[in-house]
């Protein structure tokens, strides 16, 4: 967060920032707040041939009766589950199911799997609500770095 880069899957998710969902008939699309990140999941079709080091992966979607499921592969290893800094390799496989719960609400499960950190598979689970305000949109999120450039460097005032 501190240099601006991607949050990755699942983490852009679970961030205290919105995000809106829109599908077509080729894939569906998540527009992030957060440093105007965006995602295609393409439904009904194959990865791509990797290795592919992608912030945010490659995903494909498709429909299991109400809850679209997403697989995603083809991740670098530049980014974290949280702020502690607990990370996953570039073999991360992150699969996503995302279930209505009722008109405003859906499910968010997510299971991880990445054999050259973890032992075996683990699952995170969340709701995610529907935003209620009236004309509600997301804003841009102006990302300034943090660094010790911007602190101590060329910028700072003597």
């Amino acid at each position: 967060e501190t240099k601006c880069d991607l949050p990755g899957v699942p983490r852009i998710t679970y961030m205290p920032f919105p995000f809106l969902i829109f599908q077509t008939p080729q894939k569906i699309g998540i527009l992030y707040e957060y440093v105007h990140a965006v995602r295609e999941v393409y439904l009904n079709s194959q990865h791509l041939e990797g290795p592919i080091e992608w912030w945010m992966g490659d995903s494909r979607g498709k429909w299991d009766g109400d809850t679209l499921v997403v697989d995603v592969v083809h991740f670098n290893d530049q980014t974290w589950f949280d702020r502690a800094g607990n990370h996953h390799s570039e073999l991360l496989h992150v699969v996503e199911r995302y279930s209505f719960i009722d008109r405003d609400h859906l499910n968010y499960e997510v299971t991880i799997e990445d054999p050259k950190v973890f032992s075996r598979p683990w699952k995170m689970n969340l709701p995610l609500y529907r935003r209620m305000e009236r004309n509600v949109q997301l804003l841009e999120i102006k990302c300034v770095p943090f660094t010790e450039e911007l602190m101590y460097g060329k910028f700072r005032k003597k």
